[in-house]
């Protein structure tokens, strides 16, 4: 594999290119109108514009990557994640087209791109799974009855569905039915689908994912677990690895089952399998992402491997040279989503210029970044600038290096969820590992977030004066 294409954009088209130059590969970016001057376009080695800003014009476009793949004689094609990432079809024509996509096949992609085939498809392996429906359902009375027979409170989800559209919570008989319609409205928007189906809702779960890898040869590890219970709007701002929650024995257990799941459609490649786990540590298989996920720095950084690159050496063809016991947790590494959103404002995206725009630098601290100062945060794609990680032996180290990264990292301009993760960091419920994935609705309020911002002005402002009465004493002069 002498020559990539990445069909993405931001710190993640970056973050694989950097891995593909380290291994003496050469790039190539696609770019859309609106990114014309964006990092990523002058980091490639070439860079080809492919459509105007919207990304149903540009990024989306898989027949016009595959046709600039070809004229630059590409042999492999990275996807990074959103956009054409767990597109079955977009797979099946890069391998029509003989260009290796890197990834799983496009049957694996098919299997758990719905969640009620994944289901299907990982029954036989004994892993648990919250109980509800095993097909989708529209037919509201029929939906009715199974609901009242599981129980409720209730989960509708939509069957293809991702990022919390299509989903609802059901607390009492009476929402039913004006729930299940807003459902099948939000997937029929979002996906063009709008089967759901309906599962018990598990009241205070967290959110527990295991990274894992397979190769071409029937082998498949697991990179331990990462915690990813903060969220907002069903998606999630704050990751760290490992779980504060998790014993070494459940931890091989959900790998084990992590492993199974990935067995189950003949994964090939990076993937992250999903799971729920409640106050008794009971975990639920959720669903698998057939890609990179967002967060997958900190599983890189306490496993001490690059995914980025174990996946192109795997689409090569090569065997993994990690066997399971090799791999052993080092220390703890935390993950701050930076979006251009406003925390005080129910988390808008707050697009704009970057007047100011610079990043903490250190040891222990890794940035993720797609954007530089001077430009503009377009409105096309999603929000996120870049991804702030720490690392420490101790996972109170990660949080004060990520408290002190966040102050470190200047933007003026926008509004970001830096101040957000501060808030995180700083507030009890995390710190001593006691929080789910109730964790925003719970404890964080824009007011919450005032008040712990005006705290920490204060704090710093007496800091400020004592230094100040302290190098006064220190500049008088004595009296003789």
């Amino acid at each position: 594999m002498k020559k990539i294409l990445v069909a993405n954009r931001g710190e993640i088209a970056i973050r694989v290119m950097s891995t593909a130059k380290k291994m003496g590969i050469k790039t190539v970016a696609v770019y859309s109108t609106a990114d014309r001057h964006a990092p990523h376009v002058t980091f490639a080695d070439e860079a080809v514009l492919i459509g105007e800003a919207p990304s149903n014009q540009s990024y989306l476009l898989g027949d016009k990557i595959i046709e600039v793949a070809k004229n630059l004689n590409v042999d492999g094609i990275h996807p990074g994640y959103g956009f054409l990432s767990e597109n079955a079809d977009f797979a099946e024509l890069c391998e029509k087209n003989n260009i290796q996509f890197i990834g799983p096949k496009s049957h694996a992609i098919k299997v758990m791109g719905s969640k009620l085939a994944a289901k299907e498809a990982v029954k036989a392996y004994d892993i648990p799974m919250v109980p509800g429906t095993d097909q989708a359902i529209t037919d509201i009375p029929e939906a009715k009855k199974i609901a009242k027979t599981i129980g409720f409170p209730i989960l509708i989800k939509a069957s293809a569905g991702g990022g919390g559209k299509g989903m609802r919570v059901v607390e009492k008989e009476s929402e039913f039915e004006s729930q299940m319609n807003r459902a099948i409205s939000e997937a029929v928007n979002a996906f063009g689908d709008g089967s759901v189906f309906i599962e018990k809702y598990v009241g205070s779960p967290r959110h527990i994912e295991i990274q894992v890898m397979a190769d071409t040869h029937g082998n498949v590890i697991h990179l331990f677990e990462r915690e990813c219970s903060i969220q907002r709007r069903h998606q999630k701002v704050v990751e760290e690895a490992p779980s504060v929650v998790l014993t070494p024995e459940l931890r091989e257990e959900m790998g084990q089952a992590a492993i199974k799941v990935a067995k189950a459609c003949d994964y090939v490649g990076a993937g992250t399998v999903e799971f729920l786990l409640d106050e008794n540590k009971n975990f639920y298989f959720l669903e698998m992402n057939t890609r990179l996920q967002v967060e997958h720095p900190v599983s890189e950084i306490i496993a001490s491997v690059d995914l980025v690159e174990l996946q192109i050496k795997v689409a090569r063809g090569e065997a993994l040279n990690i066997k399971q016991e090799d791999l052993k947790i080092n220390g703890h590494a935390l993950e701050l989503r930076v979006y251009a959103e406003d925390p005080l404002n129910d988390f808008l995206p707050s697009v704009g210029h970057l007047d100011v725009y610079k990043l903490p630098v250190g040891k222990g601290i890794r940035v993720d970044n797609g954007f530089k100062q001077g430009m503009d945060v377009p409105i096309y794609y999603d929000p996120m600038l870049a991804k702030l990680i720490t690392y420490g032996k101790t996972r109170e180290e990660a949080i004060q290096l990520m408290i002190k990264a966040i102050a470190d990292y200047q933007v003026e301009g926008i509004k970001t969820t830096l101040p957000f993760g501060t808030f995180v960091c700083n507030h009890e419920a995390f710190k001593s590992g006691n929080f789910d994935t109730h964790f925003v609705k719970k404890h964080y309020s824009p007011e919450a977030l005032h008040e712990a911002s005006e705290a920490e002005a204060k704090i710093a402002a007496m800091i400020a004066v004592k230094q100040y009465l302290e190098d006064q004493k220190q500049l008088r002069l004595p009296n003789y």
